[in-house]
């Protein structure tokens, strides 16, 4: 079986110190503050040294307000403001800048996805994969109230990607998943300036050589505000870096894959 046709084999690790949590926020007043509180309760619960750094991307709203205030209450919470340009890839490549963790994981501000699949990733990395990519399609996962038409395009889009690089993972377009810091330096530079970022990562992870893990999540609608993703703005761009990473991975010659250690 070939590394990236399917999920590779941990190796062995050393135990992570510190998981960086990174999210994203443009005009998310009315659910930023209930998403680092749920998050920041799960992790203290489980022991796991964290730090969860909110990156305001241009706010209109008082989203930069209500977590200078919640800094006080949750001293893991470290929030930067992106002075711009912004883009939710711009905003996870500014928040990496200011993460400490040797483990990072990608996660919206709208409450969508679950703190208790943020500790099975932490717990998946600490059993020696370089990645865990969560899929809300296989079994074990549940999808809560998602749009019908997104999800089609969607199935569609993941399909794509699933048969051009004969993958397994039929979830690579969401943005919820963990890598090892090593694997943050391995695939720049990152190129996405938009919500493209979410298949750049993972695929050029696959691409290079890192090992790598699926995990059923659960995953629910917002329940308020709106959502960032605008599916007639990004087709060309999803397509752009699907295809730089496939030509890497077809005609590079492995001049930027992972050199493994003997």
């Amino acid at each position: 079986m070939s590394a990236d046709s399917d999920c590779t084999v941990a190796g062995a690790k050393s135990a992570l110190r510190l998981y960086s949590i990174i999210i994203p926020a443009r005009d998310e007043e009315e659910c930023v503050a209930e998403t680092v509180r749920k998050l920041s309760i799960r992790l203290t619960a489980e022991r796991i040294p964290h730090q969860i750094v909110v990156v305001d991307d241009g706010s209109n709203d008082a989203t930069w307000e209500i977590l200078t205030k919640l800094r006080a209450e949750i001293p893991a919470l470290n929030p930067v403001r992106n002075p711009g340009p912004h883009g939710f890839g711009r905003a996870i490549v500014f928040g990496l800048k200011h993460t400490a963790g040797d483990a990072v994981t990608i996660m919206m501000a709208d409450e969508s996805d679950s703190p208790n699949d943020a500790v099975a990733y932490w717990q998946k990395l600490n059993e020696g994969f370089d990645c865990v990519f969560g899929s809300r399609f296989m079994k074990g996962g549940l999808v809560v109230d998602y749009p019908w038409l997104k999800l089609k395009i969607n199935r569609l889009a993941n399909l794509f990607i699933q048969l051009l690089f004969t993958l397994k993972l039929n979830d690579t377009t969401n943005a919820f998943k963990a890598y090892r810091r090593e694997v943050i330096d391995g695939v720049k530079p990152i190129l996405s300036p938009h919500f493209n970022i979410t298949v750049e990562l993972p695929l050029k992870a696959i691409v290079r050589g890192y090992s790598w893990t699926m995990a059923p999540i659960n995953w629910q609608n917002r329940k308020s505000g709106e959502s960032k993703l605008k599916i007639k703005e990004m087709g060309s761009r999803y397509l752009f870096i699907v295809l730089y990473v496939w030509l890497e991975k077809y005609f590079s010659r492995g001049d930027y894959k992972r050199k493994r250690e003997h």
